[in-house]
């Protein structure tokens, strides 16, 4: 399945996707795309519905964030051998965990704000993975059984309060409209395997990232294992697994987004966004 989150910001309501790319509400069956609704017995449920039954939405109707009420949304740093070599890092012993807070979400196509004063203002695409299933202390052969599904990230990234202001990275990853999400939640049923998947990001046309999750250095059965190490997981949990190679900070020389810009970005099978920037405004 395809589950999404369509309608005006703060308001959005849970749909799939048919298979002839037609919206579809699912409010007369689940509340909501989010953690309580998640587990494998309700997408269960979910999936044995009759699409063409569920009414139909305008095409042009706003996605909004493919999950909704997201308890934790935790990136992982320089997670693809060919991004750390291009940064001119070394592929960690340990996979770099930061945190991206709930208020960065945002949807699909929503526009992403620059901050005030920002200079350095990077993208990346990237996998998402959503936790279904709870767990702590959670076995690596049995990581996969908590993966409600995937979806496209982009872990808009601000290298200089990243890097050069000192202490943690997620100031840097915060900001808000610093994480779109969508534009689909795409059940594990549809992914054959994560890791071969085909990635790739423009800006104006111009294509900058165009990798594959086959780069990945620690792969989600361990990540996802190793974070239940330090914090338990929850329903409805993000994990961003890292982006290949080709952001803004590695170009010669480093390129960053300016307003009136637009990001365009996908993974194979998992959808496309699209995303304005614009200029933060004081107040």
């Amino acid at each position: 399945m395809k589950l999404l989150r369509f309608g005006p910001k703060g308001h959005e309501k849970p749909g799939l996707l048919d298979a002839d790319g037609v919206i579809r509400d699912l409010s007369a069956h689940v509340p909501d795309i989010d953690g309580p609704h998640l587990g494998r017995d309700r997408l269960t449920v979910l999936a044995g519905l009759d699409p063409s039954r569920l009414p139909a939405v305008a095409a042009d109707t706003r996605l909004g964030p493919c999950v909704g009420r997201v308890g934790k949304f935790i990136g992982i740093g320089l997670n693809y051998s060919d991004h750390a070599a291009e940064t001119g890092a070394e592929v960690p012993a340990e996979p770099v965990v930061f945190n991206k807070w709930t208020s960065a979400i945002c949807g699909p196509d929503d526009d992403v704000i620059l901050p005030l004063g920002s200079r350095k203002t990077d993208w990346e695409v990237e996998l998402g993975v959503v936790i279904g299933k709870a767990g702590r202390h959670i076995d690596e052969a049995e990581a996969m059984d908590h993966v409600a599904g995937y979806c496209v990230v982009n872990d808009v990234s601000e290298r200089e309060y990243q890097l050069e202001r000192s202490g943690t990275w997620d100031k840097g990853k915060g900001c808000d409209t610093f994480g779109p999400l969508g534009p689909w939640l795409v059940t594990p049923d549809e992914v054959a395997d994560p890791h071969q998947l085909a990635m790739w990001l423009e800006v104006d046309g111009h294509r900058y990232q165009d990798g594959s999750s086959r780069t990945m250095v620690f792969r989600i059965p361990f990540l996802i294992s190793y974070l239940s190490r330090f914090m338990s997981l929850q329903p409805g949990d993000v994990i961003s697994t890292g982006t290949p190679p080709g952001v803004g900070m590695g170009q010669q020389p480093p390129v960053y987004l300016k307003p009136g810009q637009r990001m365009r970005l996908g993974i194979e099978g998992l959808g496309e966004q699209c995303q304005s920037v614009v200029a933060d405004e004081p107040g």
